[in-house]
């Protein structure tokens, strides 16, 4: 009976807990109830945890999320991806250009052999474009001078050979002594990366390999002056450019312990970055720095030793508080932990507990960070933009996407990346404001062009051809995807929209081929001189989008008589023995792109050999000269003309069969929304929307969550 009656009970008390549970667990529409804190604290989730919370050394997009809120650079981008002041107020930039003189070379030219008769020559007697003159500011005479250095060359054995120690060449120091001949210093308004080129054209456009650098230059050992002949123009520079960029600091910024920012901290974040011992993975960011020169409590000045325009990118890094992190706050921090003599002369940046309780100047203060579990945050009350509108910001680490999308649906989290085949459901959804926006990467079909079947362009294009892209977004991607025709994002300035993608048309593609000599066999496969039009085409595992276009393209290709065989390998075999090795007929990948326009490291001839970028071995003359003139142009609307020039280029030449850029679609509760606050102290409430580049988070400061669901008039 007692049985009976606890099998009776069991299942009734069953229901009656998870009737309790229905109404006891907070849903999404009532989380809020009887927790008003909830609407004043925004909960993200995170695949994954954050390693080091320091601007200068993190390297992973979980540590960059909660680096960017503790931490602000000296400038960042606006909602139409141009340059704005942040922690400087403004900024200057402008050229020192460096022209050396040998009087030898120009005297029996009937030009001015002393420098200072050039002032005239070039003010009166030049006949350049006046837009060029009046770029010149000012004019003066530096003086030569000598002084001693070094360079390093590789040590060669009796038979000329480079001598190798554990596969690296062995170097050795070659002492020389240096009498630099007089130059002429000129300011100029604004860089001009051809601002030489007149001055050339009177002294001769040899001037330069002309240059006797032998008279200026003595090995410290005679015998070694062949091993200088190599190293003559690195340490000689007939020709100099010296962008300069000056920083007016924002005053009355402080840090979160109420130090106030100032130019020393700039200094000290540079510093601290070129410093070895830091291993910072930013260095080669500020390597073309000459020198930084602090020139008041709130302006600093860093001299560049070469054109280089992305370097202005570098500064949007958040800044270091140098009273923390200096030489004597670190062998403080390694005196109290009782660290020994030898541990404490090691002891640097990467060793600091500042990496996981950082100290910034930023709109949110840092608390507390649980390992693996959660990071948290609050607002910063002396913010100088004023502090933002959520009181507390936590991201809580969430490795399951499963588990992600069930704590937003239940309101445990403030927001959620829509998978793909979800998007069409719950775009739809009252509950979401729903944002798609194309991103940063785009993923291609690159051809190794070493290989002759991929040599000729007509041919990569037929292969274009015959490639429904369209049914792969449609199919794949579930039309979260959009076309592109070339290598820079698609919503930058870079990007040519005017470009039409190549046509889907297999039957064209077929006559393309046909008329380059490809005809089917018997067995219906493309043939030409004896040999099969067969290759190649690999991917990664661990990506089901590529493995998908694997068998879409292959099926594509062979409905034309190309027998393309797909492989797919583990990561780590995938690079080494295929891609770094150059081992590889096609494959399919993707590249993450910033909003830079610099590509030089994926498309310049030079960086076409093992490990580096441009594994495709794309090698184009033109394209080499535009990539080039693009990283050493500081004109946005001349960088646009070049960018898009470049980007006819390479579409024309497909060294990649362009396939598409994803969109990410995230979702946000319908009650949270931008305050705007009125003049008068009032508050309007706006829609959050994304920016130029897809970012809705810009805003972020001045989001709130609200009790109701605001109504906005249509768009």
């Amino acid at each position: 009976m007692a049985t009976k009656r606890f099998l009776i009970i069991l299942p009734l008390a069953l229901i009656g807990l998870l009737l309790q549970s229905f109404f006891w667990v907070p849903t999404y529409d009532n989380q809020a109830k009887g927790n008003p804190e909830r609407l004043i604290k925004f909960i993200e989730t995170s695949s994954g945890d954050a390693r080091m919370l320091n601007p200068v050394l993190h390297a992973d997009s979980a540590s960059g999320n909660i680096v960017s809120k503790v931490f602000d650079g000296l400038l960042d981008q606006d909602d139409q991806l141009n340059l704005r002041a942040r922690l400087a107020e403004s900024w200057t930039q402008y050229e020192e250009a460096y022209l050396t003189l040998a009087p030898d070379m120009i005297a029996g030219e009937n030009l001015p052999a002393s420098p200072e008769a050039w002032f005239s020559y070039i003010q009166n007697q030049m006949n350049v474009d006046s837009k060029w003159k009046a770029n010149i500011q000012s004019i003066e005479v530096v003086p030569g001078r000598d002084f001693k250095g070094s360079v390093q060359v590789p040590v060669r054995d009796d038979k000329n050979q480079v001598v190798k120690e554990n596969g690296r060449p062995e170097m050795m120091a070659v002492e020389y002594t240096f009498r630099h001949p007089p130059r002429l210093k000129f300011k100029l308004k604004k860089v001009d990366q051809y601002f030489f080129e007149p001055l050339l054209e009177v002294l001769g456009k040899d001037y330069v390999s002309r240059f006797p650098y032998q008279q200026f230059i003595t090995a410290k050992i005679p015998a070694q002056r062949e091993l200088l002949e190599n190293h003559y123009s690195e340490i000689l520079q007939v020709t100099e450019h010296n962008p300069v960029l000056i920083f007016q600091l924002r005053k009355g910024v402080r840090f979160h312990d109420s130090h106030e920012f100032d130019s020393g901290d700039v200094l000290f974040t540079y510093q601290a970055i070129m410093d070895p011992r830091n291993a910072s993975p930013r260095t080669s960011d500020f390597e073309p720095v000459k020198s930084a020169e602090v020139m008041g409590k709130y302006q600093i000045k860093f001299v560049y030793k070469r054109l280089f325009s992305p370097a202005i990118n570098a500064w949007m890094m958040g800044m270091l508080p140098e009273h923390l992190l200096n030489a004597e706050a670190l062998k403080k921090e390694a005196r109290d932990k009782n660290l020994s003599d030898m541990q404490m002369e090691s002891f640097n940046l990467r060793d600091s507990d500042f990496n996981r309780n950082p100290v910034g100047t930023g709109p949110f203060v840092f608390k507390e960070w649980k390992s693996d579990q959660f990071i948290r945050m609050i607002r910063n009350e002396d913010y100088w933009e004023g502090p933002p509108e959520y009181q507390e910001f936590v991201m809580r680490i969430v490795t399951e996407p499963l588990t992600q999308e069930m704590e937003f649906y239940s309101g445990a989290a403030d927001n959620y990346g829509v998978l793909p085949h979800q998007v069409a459901r719950l775009k739809t959804d009252p509950k979401y404001q729903s944002f798609s926006t194309v991103g940063f990467s785009y993923s291609y079909i690159g051809y190794n062009l070493r290989k002759p079947l991929f040599q000729s362009p007509e041919v990569r294009r037929a292969l274009g051809m015959a490639v429904d892209i369209d049914k792969i977004i449609k199919y794949v991607l579930y039309n979260e995807g959009e076309r592109v025709t070339g290598p820079y994002p698609k919503m930058t300035d870079w990007y040519d929209p005017d470009i039409p993608p190549v046509p889907y048309d297999p039957e064209g593609a077929l006559r393309l081929l046909n008329k380059l000599g490809w005809k089917k066999n018997e067995e219906g496969w493309l043939e030409k001189d004896g040999k099969l039009f067969e290759f190649n085409l690999i991917t990664n595992a661990g990506n089901p989008l590529r493995k998908s276009i694997l068998s879409i393209v292959q099926n594509s290709w062979r409905k034309i008589g190309i027998k393309c065989n797909t492989q797919v390998f583990e990561w780590a075999v995938f690079l080494k023995d295929f891609v770094n090795s150059l081992k590889f007929d096609a494959l399919v990948l993707g590249w993450s792109m910033g909003t830079d326009p610099d590509l030089y490291q994926l498309w310049h001839s030079s960086q076409a050999g093992p490990n580096q970028l441009n594994f495709v071995g794309y090698e184009n003359p033109e394209a080499d000269r535009l990539i080039v003139a693009i990283r050493q142009e500081y004109d946005k609307a001349k960088q646009i003309e070049m960018t898009r020039e470049l980007h006819r280029l390479i579409a024309r030449d497909q060294p990649y069969t362009f396939l598409y850029v994803g969109k990410s679609t995230r979702l946000l509760d319908k009650k949270i929304v931008i305050v705007e606050r009125q003049p008068d102290g009032k508050e309007k409430y706006q829609k959050i929307y994304p920016t130029k580049g897809g970012n809705i988070d810009y805003y972020f400061t001045k989001w709130r969550k609200l009790n109701f669901v605001p109504q906005f008039s249509p768009d």
